[in-house]
């Protein structure tokens, strides 16, 4: 069985949903039989490269917040992040344009690589003093993956390197009718929105290798939205 995961690294519905799913997979009887497939969407597509500022700011500016609501926002969600074992920082995060990240992970997922990138991504961004929208951060945490130095530079210097893919999953998203992140689909019948409890995604794994025809379950669950980045 295949479950595919649109995600973004500027996410954190998405860092805290893909720790959530590996521990639902982990309680899966038949895990060991399902292929995991990271695919690409960009929250804030339209930002131009270099364009970076912090992510309290830009989370005051969107939902028209003070930025002590935006605090208490970054409060919450670093509160489920930890909950799951997770690093977070609510202060001195920055938030860019990801299509350079997305690029990258398209190598890594040619060379078996893809969940190792993905991971120390997310910790550079969520939990380290490292910031995912620099080339040389880029390339040493490609490095740290496992990824050729040389390639990975190679990657980030042709700015058509893996765009297509890229467009490719984006676009596929639309079709599926994903507008926010983390988005789940198993077997191409059935699909999970937002960083639901790991135990709901156990559920969705089991309904969905009996093959039914299903309803989405779990109701609703914190996700991140298109035009923003952060939630």
């Amino acid at each position: 069985m295949r479950v595919e995961i649109w995600s973004d690294i500027a996410c954190p519905w998405c860092y805290i949903g893909k720790a959530r799913f590996e521990k639902g997979l982990a309680a899966f009887a038949h895990r060991d039989e399902v292929e995991v497939v990271h695919r690409s969407f960009e929250l804030d597509p339209h930002r131009a490269k270099g364009d970076t500022g912090p992510v309290l700011e830009m989370l005051a500016r969107k939902y028209g917040r003070t930025l002590d609501e935006a605090r208490a926002m970054e409060a919450h969600v670093a509160q489920n992040a930890r909950s799951e074992g997770l690093g977070y920082r609510t202060e001195g995060r920055d938030h860019g344009n990801t299509f350079d990240i997305h690029r990258l992970l398209h190598l890594a997922k040619e060379r078996g690589l893809q969940s190792e990138l993905l991971d120390l991504a997310y910790r550079a961004n969520f939990a380290e003093e490292r910031s995912v929208f620099d080339d040389e951060t880029l390339v040493a945490l490609a490095v740290e993956a496992g990824l050729d130095e040389a390639e990975a530079r190679a990657v980030l210097a042709d700015s058509t390197a893996y765009a297509e893919a890229v467009r490719a999953d984006e676009r596929e998203a639309a079709e599926l009718g994903a507008n926010g992140v983390p988005f789940f689909v198993l077997d191409r019948r059935y699909g999970v929105s937002g960083g639901q409890p790991a135990e709901v995604f156990t559920q969705a794994l089991e309904q969905a290798w009996q093959g039914r025809v299903l309803e989405p379950v779990g109701g609703d669950a914190a996700a991140c939205d298109v035009d923003g980045g952060s939630c």
